[in-house]
C-alpha cells in the first residue's frame, strides 16, 4: 500500500509540474500586419503655413523695432 501511495503523488506531481510549466508558456506573437495603404505620418497642411506666417509676423516686428532703435541712435 505505501508503495501505490508513493507512485500516486509521484504521478501526480508530475502532472501538475508538466502542467504548470504548459500554463507558463508566453502567448506567440501577433502576425505582422500587412504593409498600411498610403501615407503614414503626420499632416502637413494649415498648421505648417499659420506658424511660418507667425514666425514671419513675428520677425517683421522685431525687424522694425531694431531699425528704429538704430535710427534713434545716428
Amino acid at each position: 500500500m505505501n508503495r501505490s501511495l508513493i507512485k500516486i503523488l509521484l504521478s501526480s506531481l508530475f502532472v501538475f509540474v508538466l502542467v504548470t510549466f504548459a500554463m507558463s508558456q508566453a502567448a506567440p506573437p501577433p502576425p505582422p500586419s500587412a504593409a498600411p495603404s498610403g501615407p503614414v505620418g503626420v499632416p502637413i497642411d494649415g498648421g505648417l503655413g499659420l506658424l511660418a506666417a507667425a514666425g514671419i509676423g513675428y520677425g517683421a516686428t522685431r525687424y522694425r523695432k531694431f531699425q528704429k532703435s538704430k535710427n534713434n541712435k545716428a
